[in-house]
């Protein structure tokens, strides 16, 4: 096998062009199948994008002999069940984050998955774009020292362009998303922290819904202490009063500074012994094709696990912990 045949389970506003087009860019890797319940959209996103195959149901998809590997694009609902019914069907699997609503949930698919012979892999995407492999580089280097603190703000509306749009905005039903908008964009945050600074020691926070008309909490505070003595504050607010946006982070280390935003810039501000450098990391046209391609390079053989689910569980526990009512 030289190239991977893809279906994908989910083909909604995600795929149009953060995801969908990598497998058809990405070097040894091929979309042959389509499948969403509306066979008409199915079937429009098939068209319009040049995919052979479609369908409205997903044991057409599961069932394809010509598929190797499925890209779970659902919502995390329906994460576990489509992992365990495309492991059983033989396939591969690239399933979207978060891998699941819960750590409970989480630890059934990791549990799955490790007792399959299949590969899996959960898509923390941001881990492979420039601007955060840079940021990787900078903290191995070591010329900044140690670093000490890590400080992170996310503000922002619940309905805002950051999000991907969709027909019933799952992403504030917990029955769906498993919380709200911090279920949706901490785990990026979170994964890339996990790169960084290596597993916590301790995790605290809290959450709480601020909004009257709100369906689940949205306002997040999370407290961590990673092995190495690096101290993470975090603040989300996804109902601010008078409409603030924010996207900050700053590392600070013994000998400077790394400052940068996960979403809404691509620049990044070192201070260090040389003075203020400033740079900007473009990411690419499909922002998850660099995933994509590692992906399909472990699923050939080729290089290793560039996200398992070992990390997506991992994540899970740190998003439960912080929303912890206890």
């Amino acid at each position: 096998m030289d190239t991977i045949k893809w279906g994908i389970i989910g083909v909604g506003d995600v795929c149009e062009v953060k995801s969908g087009p990598g497998f058809q860019k990405a070097p040894n890797s091929e979309l042959i199948s389509v499948m969403r319940r509306d066979d008409k959209k199915a079937m429009d996103f098939a068209k319009r994008h040049g995919v052979p195959k479609w369908s409205g149901n997903a044991d057409e998809i599961l069932n394809d002999p010509d598929i190797d590997a499925i890209y779970i694009a659902t919502p995390p609902a329906n994460h576990l069940e489509y992992t365990h019914r495309a492991l059983a069907a033989g396939k591969h699997i690239y399933v979207e984050k978060p891998m699941a609503r819960n750590s409970h949930e989480a630890h059934q698919l990791f549990k799955a998955a490790e007792a399959s012979d299949k590969k899996v892999c959960v898509a923390h995407y941001r881990r492979k774009l420039p601007l955060f492999m840079r940021i990787n580089e900078i903290l191995k280097s070591g010329d900044l020292g140690q670093a000490r603190h890590v400080s992170l703000q996310t503000i922002q509306p619940k309905q805002d362009p950051l999000i991907a749009s969709s027909e019933e905005y799952w992403r504030v039903q917990p029955d769906i998303s498993g919380g709200g908008i911090f279920h949706d964009l901490a785990p990026h945050q979170l994964d890339l922290l996990l790169q960084y600074f290596g597993t916590p020691e301790v995790i605290q926070g809290f959450s709480l819904k601020r909004s009257p008309d709100g369906t689940c909490d949205d306002c997040v505070s999370g407290q961590m202490r990673f092995k190495n003595d690096v101290l993470f504050q975090g603040h989300w607010d996804f109902a601010p009063a008078d409409g603030t946006i924010r996207d900050t982070c700053k590392i600070t280390c013994d000998l400077g500074t790394i400052a940068f935003n996960f979403f809404r810039s691509h620049t990044l501000i070192v201070k260090g012994k040389n003075g203020i450098e400033t740079s900007n990391y473009d990411p690419p046209s499909h922002i998850q094709q660099p995933m994509i391609e590692a992906v399909c390079a472990y699923f050939l053989g080729q290089g290793d696990n560039p996200c398992n689910v070992g990390i997506g569980l991992k994540i899970m526990e740190m998003i439960d912990a912080f929303v912890s009512k206890e």
